[in-house]
């Protein structure tokens, strides 16, 4: 089990996210008041808060939100999720995964161009809301696997 560590939104595309106290998950829409909200398969991005302690090494003063990041989760393994598994939040709210990675815009973001490399491209993952709800710091995160569900696991 992991834990939400912070949540983000921007009102605008192209700007970076900013860390707010909660989020609320909307059904099929995603987040109430961010940018890339809508009826389509991006909804919410997650990103491994140790996959950017990492940046941070190079980085040090860089603050949640700035890889365009909804949710940063810790704990868990990110990496190992496939499409269609699901992650759970507070036991209520439902995301599943519909794409992983995603190329950074106008051929690097201003952090590949800093660093050399950016994690979005192969640890960012993208969801769409299937139940909502609200979504802070310090909920629980599982993983439901979609292996798992079809199998009646």
């Amino acid at each position: 089990m992991g834990v939400v560590e912070a949540v983000c939104i921007s009102e605008k595309k192209g700007m970076v996210k900013k860390e707010v106290s909660e989020i609320l998950l909307e059904e099929n829409w995603g987040i109430t008041g961010d940018a890339h909200a809508g009826i389509w398969h991006r909804q919410v991005s997650l990103l491994a808060a140790e996959s950017i302690e990492q940046v941070k090494k190079k980085m040090p003063h860089l603050k949640h939100g700035v890889f365009a990041e909804n949710i940063v989760c810790r704990g868990l393994e990110l990496t190992a999720l496939a499409i269609g598994d699901r992650l759970v939040i507070d036991g209520q709210v439902v995301l599943e995964v519909t794409q992983i990675g995603k190329e950074c815009h106008n051929a690097g973001c201003a952090i590949k161009k800093a660093t050399g490399d950016c994690i979005m491209p192969r640890e960012g993952i993208f969801a769409r809301v299937i139940r909502g709800g609200v979504v802070k710091a310090g909920l629980a995160i599982e993983i439901e696997r979609i292996a798992d569900v079809t199998r009646g696991a």
